[in-house]
C-alpha cells in the first residue's frame, strides 16, 4: 500500500534527510587517497548520533554497518573495514540512512578519489544527471513507469547500462515501503503520483553489462563483468508543484 505522509511526518523526514545530507558533506571533505572505509563509517556514526538519530542500515536484515561503502566495480552494500582503503583513481559509492524519531532519510553519492580519468568522470556525471532526470519526472499525475522509462532512456542514450535487480523505493516509517521504482520500464504504467508520497530514487549505472553477483561476504554486490559502477540517490517528496528533495542541505 502506498502511504501518503502528513505534515508532521514530513517534518520528521526533513530532519532525517538533513542529517543524511550532513553526512554526505562530510564524506566530500574526507574522501582522498589512503582513507579507509572504516574512517568514513566512524564519521557517519558521529554525525548521526550527534543529531539524535540512529543509522538506518546497521542491523537491517543483518547488515553490519551504518554505511554502504562500495569501490569501483562494487555496486552497493560494500561493508566498511579498516582494511578497505581507497587509492588514487578509484571511485567510491557511499550510501547512508538515518532514522529520526522513527522516520527515515536515505541517499547515496559516488565520489572520485583524487584524479580520475575522463571516462570515469563521465560515468559519475551521467549517473548524477540520471537521478536529476528521474526527480524531474516525479510530478503529480505522472506514473511510476514514467520515472522508470525516463531513467532507462537517459542512461542507455549515454552509452551506459542500468542495474535491474535493485530499485528505488517508498520510504517513511520503514526504509523500504511501496512503491518499488525500477530504473527501467515502460511509460504510463504503475501507480499515479500524488502529493504526500515520499520515495527514494537511486539509479545504479554500469559501464559494462547490467548483470550482478554477490560476493562471499553475502552482502557486497558487484558487476558480473567487473566493469565500473556508480550510484546516486535522494529521498524526495511529491508536492503540488516541483518535487522536494529531502536529503539536500
Amino acid at each position: 500500500m502506498i502511504i501518503l505522509k502528513s505534515s508532521y511526518e514530513l517534518d520528521l523526514m526533513r530532519q532525517a534527510g538533513r542529517i543524511v545530507a550532513q553526512v554526505h558533506e562530510r564524506f566530500r571533505e574526507m574522501v582522498r587517497p589512503g582513507i579507509t572505509t572504516a574512517e568514513l563509517e566512524e564519521a557517519a556514526l558521529q554525525i548521526i548520533e550527534r543529531e539524535g538519530a540512529i543509522p538506518s542500515f546497521k542491523g537491517y536484515r543483518g547488515f553490519p554497518a551504518a554505511i554502504c561503502a562500495s569501490i569501483n566495480e562494487e555496486i552497493v552494500h560494500g561493508i566498511p573495514s579498516p582494511e578497505r582503503m581507497v587509492e588514487e583513481g578509484d571511485i567510491i559509492s557511499l550510501d547512508v540512512g538515518a532514522i529520526y524519531k522513527s522516520y527515515h532519510g536515505d541517499a547515496a553519492i559516488t565520489l572520485p578519489v583524487g584524479e580520475i580519468d575522463e571516462e570515469v568522470r563521465h560515468l559519475l556525471e551521467v549517473t548524477q544527471r540520471t537521478l536529476e532526470t528521474g526527480i524531474a519526472q516525479s510530478l503529480v499525475g505522472n506514473r511510476i513507469g514514467d520515472i522508470s522509462a525516463t531513467i532507462q532512456r537517459y542512461v542507455e542514450g549515454n552509452g551506459f547500462n542500468v542495474v535491474r535487480e535493485y530499485t528505488g523505493h517508498g520510504i517513511g516509517r520503514e526504509m523500504h515501503e511501496e512503491p518499488q521504482i525500477p530504473n527501467f520500464g515502460t511509460p504510463d504504467r504503475g501507480a499515479r503520483l500524488q502529493p504526500g508520497m515520499t520515495f527514494a530514487l537511486e539509479p545504479m549505472l554500469t559501464v559494462g553489462d547490467w548483470r550482478t553477483q554477490t560476493l562471499s561476504d553475502g552482502w557486497t554486490v558487484v558487476t558480473a563483468d567487473g566493469s565500473l559502477s556508480a550510484h546516486f540517490e535522494h529521498t524526495l517528496l511529491v508536492t503540488d508543484g516541483e518535487p522536494e528533495i529531502l536529503t539536500k542541505l
